[in-house]
């Protein structure tokens, strides 16, 4: 597949697509009852209904019962913590081995055409990589993992409200429906609050070492940002859900970081199919650090006055913009 038909790279070698970033046309006034409905299929498909099925099969065969998770022992929590063990390195490092290991598509697509550094010593060992799984398993899986076994603990007693599929199928869909567009807020707001300059400087900077992403960067992050970032997950300690949703929702902030920070536009399938890894948006965040908080459906960076859709225009605003705040800085 010829990455020229979809775009084109400047002078340093960074590949940009023809195609500006734009949100569907959902979110909006009026409403516009027929661009809803026919986003809808595109919302499900595939990813959501990936995490979604991965969660009802992980519910189904890899979670201990109600009555075994009434009590905390060890024996259940380590199996739970090797079983998200073993899905982030499945999930994670089947893009990492196709991408980076067995480079089978070469820079096709890739954002910036250099490959993950080795000898910097902004990163632990020196290698963009290595740290990267460092803190991806040393830290993101096992406080993904704490959040997910106190959230079972208290379903398991009774402590928090519960529904089931029986009693009320219709919320149990439409929660389930709801789950990623509650994340996408969540993760706006979290993301903006670490930007703030004290938090930044001492948490969110380590993830933004990664100004060239690989999909390990994805869950990179000090601990103190992976308490924020799994927190949405107490949504399920005061709305009526199930455990499927508890663990729809973790699983959807624990893998969905992988694809999104890819660094390609589009995942090569063969050398005439593909598909799109719907990750520039975060790319262009992680590139020029103050734009393009969120990265999903809801237009919130339009909405807030951050959004980046790739274009020349949107690079001058964002110049003016940070002009307009260094010039009031000066003047203070």
């Amino acid at each position: 597949m010829d990455e020229t038909k979809y775009g084109k790279r400047d002078k340093a070698g960074h590949w940009r697509p023809f195609e500006a970033i734009a949100y569907p046309q959902v979110f909006m006034w009026p409403a516009r009852p027929l661009a809803i409905l026919k986003w809808i299929p595109s919302y499900l498909f595939p990813w959501n209904a990936i995490y979604a099925a991965l969660a009802v099969l992980i519910w189904i065969y890899l979670t201990p019962s109600l009555d075994t998770m009434k009590s905390l022992s060890w024996d259940w929590i380590a199996f739970i913590l090797v079983r998200n063990l073993g899905l982030v390195l499945a999930f994670f490092g089947a893009y990492h081995l196709r991408l980076y290991i067995q480079k089978a598509q070469g820079t096709r697509f890739k954002f910036n055409a250099k490959w993950p550094d080795r000898g910097n010593p902004v990163f632990m060992f020196g290698n963009q990589t290595a740290d990267n799984m460092f803190w991806t398993l040393a830290s993101g899986v096992p406080i993904w993992t704490a959040y997910e076994v106190l959230t079972l603990w208290l379903f398991a007693n009774g402590h928090i409200p519960m529904l089931t599929w029986e009693t009320n199928p219709l919320w149990f869909v439409i929660l389930l429906l709801l789950i990623p567009l509650f994340r996408e807020v969540h993760f706006y707001l979290v993301h903006r609050m670490i930007h703030w300059p004290p938090l930044y400087k001492y948490v969110h900077s380590l993830h933004h070492n990664n100004i060239n992403p690989g999909p390990w960067s994805g869950l990179s992050m000090h601990p103190v940002e992976h308490l924020f970032y799994f927190s949405g997950v107490i949504l399920h300690w005061i709305v009526p859900s199930h455990p499927v949703h508890g663990l729809f929702h973790l699983v959807h902030l624990g893998l969905s970081p992988a694809g999104g920070h890819t660094g390609y536009e589009r995942i090569l399938v063969g050398e005439d199919k593909s598909f799109d890894s719907h990750c520039y948006a975060h790319y262009l965040h992680h590139k020029y650090f103050e734009c393009n908080y969120a990265d999903g459906a809801l237009p919130l960076d339009r909405w807030f006055g951050s959004f980046h859709d790739g274009t020349d225009g949107a690079q001058e605003a964002m110049n003016r913009r940070f002009m307009e705040r260094h010039a009031k800085k000066a003047r203070t």
